[in-house]
């Protein structure tokens, strides 16, 4: 009897464990809860978005398109990416009473000045029940101006100048640099680009992208920084001062096939090279290579600015021979010669016999010298050479050789005829400042371009694009050439750098 007592009194707790009641809306059979709700009623009575608002609105400035986030910072953001949904849901304030499970965008026409974001939470009422709702918040678009941008309009808007200048005739380096800064897009943070005479002033509205540019410069090119800085006001209370930098980058006077000559300090550093040689290259640092005896030497930037020195000779100085003989000399043949340095297995060293091209027929008298172009010169081929017994040298170190050591003429370069290279050239290549390319020279200018057509490894740093104004002629084998496949290619990464869709090419720089 005491057993069959039990019975009833656990039979009546599992029945009591697995009640259910009425939905006091619908009234549908459901487990207790606090509300006595059925899900469905719950979420027809309870909101756990209310605090949230279903309408928002997004401050663009259409000058730099950026989105403000605030209270004052403005962010660079692509429609339909993270950063955009990262500002459009710090606007939303009542988000945080609830948890975030799932956030996107949802398809808005690009041009409607609207964004709407798909938002999924879970919120918790009273009782421990949790809820979990999907809804919807729209944002409008609207334009304002940011404060960067209304500096700009009100032409006092920089803080920071980082002048560039090469005070040289040959200014070859200074092209390159440009085409450098196009290439690896270091300008993109400037207010403004002038040009000025020697070079160009880049205007920066914050200090930390006018240092990173002067770091870009200097890790490019040979350059020496000078530094200063000028008081705009100082606030006596607060104790604050208002100031604007300026950075002075001055670029070694030395370019490609510019004549130098080094001091005898300087030549014992560098492997006892002759003291007579050309600019073989200019890129971080300044490549040197004897013509006579084809050793190569590299400066760096920090050996030029201690002991700086100018060319002696340039480009606008070279004059025009023609090869009578030449005799290309083995790397057995080769006479022991003093330097100890390293010599290039690009070029080949040859004895050479040329007459100047303006005396040819008239005289029978060659003249003979030493070069390292053997590789590239044959009889009947034009070459451009210094005279260095009429040119008009005014250099301390110059005037102390001895003129045993000193070349009758230096040869530089093989030359091609300058109307066939310019009938043969569908390429072009872009500016910093179009209104720069007035003061340049025409003839550096077009000696740099012919540079970028017989050096594949210097083109490989320049954007070159497909003039489609021009028609490509019948290909010429003497005439070095650059490449359609290269033209094309760099247009292509260009255009997707710079997200040009209609496939519009910039106009062509006038010279």
């Amino acid at each position: 009897m005491e057993h069959a007592d039990y019975a009833p009194l656990g039979a009546t707790a599992a029945a009591a464990s697995t009640a259910i009641v009425l939905c006091c809306e619908c009234g549908v059979a459901i487990q207790p809860n606090p509300a006595n709700m059925c899900v469905t009623c719950l979420r027809n009575h309870v909101d756990i978005t209310e605090n949230i608002p279903k309408q928002a609105v997004l401050h663009f400035c259409r000058n730099c398109e950026r989105y403000l986030q605030p209270p004052t910072e403005w962010i660079q953001a692509s429609l339909e990416s993270r950063e955009l949904l990262a500002i459009c849901l710090k606007k939303l304030k009542g988000l945080k009473d609830v948890k975030l499970v799932d956030a996107g965008f949802i398809w808005t026409e690009q041009h409607s000045k609207r964004i709407k974001v798909k938002l999924t939470v879970h919120g918790q009422i009273s009782g421990g029940t949790v809820l979990q709702q999907v809804f919807v918040v729209e944002f409008t678009v609207q334009n304002q101006m940011c404060n960067d941008c209304h500096r700009t309009e009100a032409k006092d808007f920089w803080r920071c100048l980082v002048q560039v200048r090469q005070r040289a005739e040959n200014k070859k380096t200074f092209y390159y640099l440009e085409q450098l800064i196009l290439k690896h897009k270091a300008h993109e943070n400037t207010l403004g680009i002038k040009p000025e005479h020697g070079g160009l002033d880049f205007y920066y509205a914050n200090e930390n992208h006018a240092r990173r540019m002067v770091d870009f410069l200097q890790t490019m090119v040979p350059a020496r920084v000078t530094t200063s800085k000028r008081l705009i006001s100082h606030d006596i209370h607060s104790n604050n001062y208002n100031y604007k930098y300026s950075w002075s980058v001055e670029i070694a006077p030395i370019s490609k096939d510019s004549a130098v000559c080094l001091t005898k300090k300087l030549r014992h550093q560098l492997g006892n090279l002759s003291p007579l040689c050309l600019v073989n290259r200019v890129s971080s640092s300044i490549h040197l290579i004897d013509p006579l005896t084809a050793q190569i030497a590299e400066i760096t930037s920090q050996v030029y600015f201690r002991s700086a020195f100018e060319a002696i000779c340039n480009p606008k100085q070279l004059v025009e021979y023609i090869v009578m003989d030449i005799d290309v000399i083995m790397d057995k043949d080769r006479k022991s010669y003093p330097g100890q340095g390293q010599v290039s297995f690009k070029h080949a060293l040859c004895d050479i016999w040329v007459v100047r091209a303006s005396e040819l027929g008239l005289t029978e008298n060659t003249i003979h010298t030493r070069s390292h172009l053997g590789h590239l010169l044959k009889v009947g081929d034009s070459v451009m050479g210094y005279n260095t017994g009429e040119a008009n040298i005014n250099d301390p170190e110059f005037e102390k050789l001895s003129s045993d050591i000193i070349p009758d003429v230096i040869l530089v370069r093989k030359h091609y005829d300058r109307q066939s290279r310019l009938s043969q050239r569908v390429w072009k290549i872009k500016h910093l400042a179009a209104e720069a390319t007035d003061e340049r020279s025409k003839y550096d200018y077009n000696e740099f371009l012919d540079d970028l057509e017989e050096h594949e490894d210097l083109r490989g740093q320049v954007n070159i694009y497909r003039d489609s104004n021009k028609t490509a002629p019948e290909a010429t084998d003497d005439l070095p050439q650059i490449n359609l496949a290269e033209m094309l290619e760099d247009l292509t990464l260009e255009c997707a750098d710079d997200e040009m869709g209609d496939g519009q090419e910039e106009e062509e720089p006038q010279l």
